[in-house]
């Protein structure tokens, strides 16, 4: 076997490795975002806890929770144990095989038989007829050994395997840490709509409080004549739609604590008692530097493990490949074999076979080259994905970007509105108790009023909405950690 294939033309043979090799695409990003925005960037360890500018500790505590109690994020943590162990799996082919094995067998030959040659039956011709099992013996044969094997990988199909699964583990990393991502935003966004709700709820009951003291009013004022019954009824229908007002907000309070709550991988009723009493809505941080469109490549999680995956489709064409070319096989199986348990440790029950094989399919209908071509395609998707990955995550930060400048120019609109109309609806008031206008002119500067207040709570609620779609967008959430394979 040496002569006929010496040890140099093995390791010659082995350093060949087919298919393409892999190298990370050049995709042009924009030098900065159209939307205005300060150009420097948070850091990676101030991003990487950005609900903290919120300054908000129950909020804190919530999201720290969830990054470490979430079903998805457990579910991608052990993606990663499978991805791992099946990296390893991948690698333990480019090893020898190795196994032993022990017997013992008693067997008996017809007395109606004719001897059993040497080499026959099966148990190496041996029994009670000097070399021949003769018809009625009856013997026992003890075997132990060992087999081995070792496909030489000559055209680097292991190794693309393992260079596959590789990737696939860095993907999976990746996975884990979008999972991270997406948890502390939607935990974010779930608490500031609960704390938007409960400012609504809280201004339903101060409206509920004023409309009982209008009607109070009203009602002294229809006893003394002052005015009609028909006011009084104004005044009770619109106390009436206030208080109405509360249950549908209180609902949707509840649901957003039950949403809460499945993301922190607890019961739904669990935080009800913590979250229920009522609090301020946390302020949006006045500036998020967006950084450079560059950044985003290095640091969303998306992004990354796209990358990853592309990387493991472009191994897969070389696995494929491989099949085109010859397989080259050892095996031996050494053994001792004896009819007594006594003699089996001797020199002369030893048993050797030894071989080389070499498969190379020659015609098998067009199918090696089939899965080739299947190969390239999904490398293909693989890699329209990666760039897909890269534009809608530029488009998630524009968007964000333009939407948090809309928020604040609205905002600072509506509380100079809400200014004049609590203003005219004082005015209107000293009016009504006057004399000089109706009840329907206090009651429209009233409309007015609510409607201002609620756009002012919404519109604030936006920004603070928007501002987490941007930290998302920018790929904040994940702690800046050392792990194996995510690097690369």
């Amino acid at each position: 076997m040496k002569r006929a294939l010496p040890l140099p033309a093995v390791l010659l043979l082995g350093a060949c490795t087919v298919g393409p090799d892999y190298s990370r695409p050049t995709t042009p990003v924009p030098k900065a975002y159209s939307e205005p925005h300060s150009a420097a960037a948070l850091s990676d360890a101030e991003l990487g806890s950005w609900w903290k500018g919120f300054g908000d500790e129950e909020l804190d505590s919530l999201i720290n929770r969830a990054i470490a109690q979430n079903l998805d994020v457990e579910t991608a943590a052990a993606k990663i144990r499978q991805v791992r162990a099946e990296e390893r799996a991948a690698g333990a082919a480019a090893l020898p095989e190795v196994s032993t094995s022990a017997s013992v067998t008693r067997q008996r030959i017809s007395e109606h038989a004719i001897p059993v040659p040497p080499g026959g039956g099966g148990n190496g011709g041996v029994g009670g007829g000097g070399g021949f099992g003769l018809p009625g013996s009856e013997f026992t044969t003890w075997r132990a050994g060992f087999d081995a094997s070792w496909e030489i990988d000559l055209f680097g199909k292991t190794r693309r395997s393992v260079e596959a699964a590789r990737a696939r583990t860095g993907a999976a990393i990746w996975n884990r840490r979008d999972a991270e991502v997406s948890t502390a935003a939607e935990v974010a966004s779930s608490y500031l709509e609960l704390r938007t709700l409960q400012q609504e709820i809280a201004l339903a009951r101060n409206e509920v409080e004023r409309q009982e003291r209008s009607e109070h009013l009203v009602r002294a004022r229809v006893r003394g004549g002052l005015v009609t019954g028909q006011d009084l009824e104004q005044q009770s229908s619109e106390l009436g739609t206030a208080r109405a007002a509360i249950p549908p907000l209180q609902a949707d309070a509840d649901v957003e604590i039950h949403k809460i709550a499945i993301l922190t991988g607890a019961t739904p009723e669990a935080l009800l008692a913590d979250l229920a009493s009522e609090r301020a809505l946390p302020l949006a941080p006045p500036q998020v530097p967006a950084g450079l469109p560059s950044d985003l490549l290095r640091r969303r999680p998306d992004i990354r493990a796209a990358e990853r995956n592309l990387a493991a489709s472009t191994a897969d064409i070389g696995v494929a490949t491989a099949d085109l070319y010859p397989s080259f096989s050892l095996s031996a199986a050494p053994a001792l074999v004896s009819t007594a348990l006594a003699s089996l440790i001797e020199w002369g029950s030893r048993s050797f076979t030894a071989g080389a094989s070499l498969d190379w399919p020659i015609f098998n209908g067009g199918r090696t080259r089939a899965n080739i071509e299947a190969r390239n395609a999904q490398q293909e998707e693989a890699l329209i994905a990666y760039r897909k990955t890269i534009l809608e995550a530029l488009q998630d930060v524009e968007d964000a970007l333009v939407k948090i400048d809309n928020d604040r120019k609205g905002t600072g609109e509506l509380e100079g509105a809400l200014g004049s109309a609590r203003r005219a609806e004082a005015i209107a008031r000293e009016r009504y108790a006057g004399g000089l206008v109706t009840l329907s002119d206090v009651l429209d500067a009233q409309a007015k009023r609510i409607t201002l207040e609620k756009k002012v709570v919404e519109t604030r609620s936006a920004e603070a909405l928007d501002t987490v779609a941007l930290y998302k967008a920018l790929g904040g959430g994940w702690p800046e950690v050392a792990e194996g394979g995510a690097q690369q």
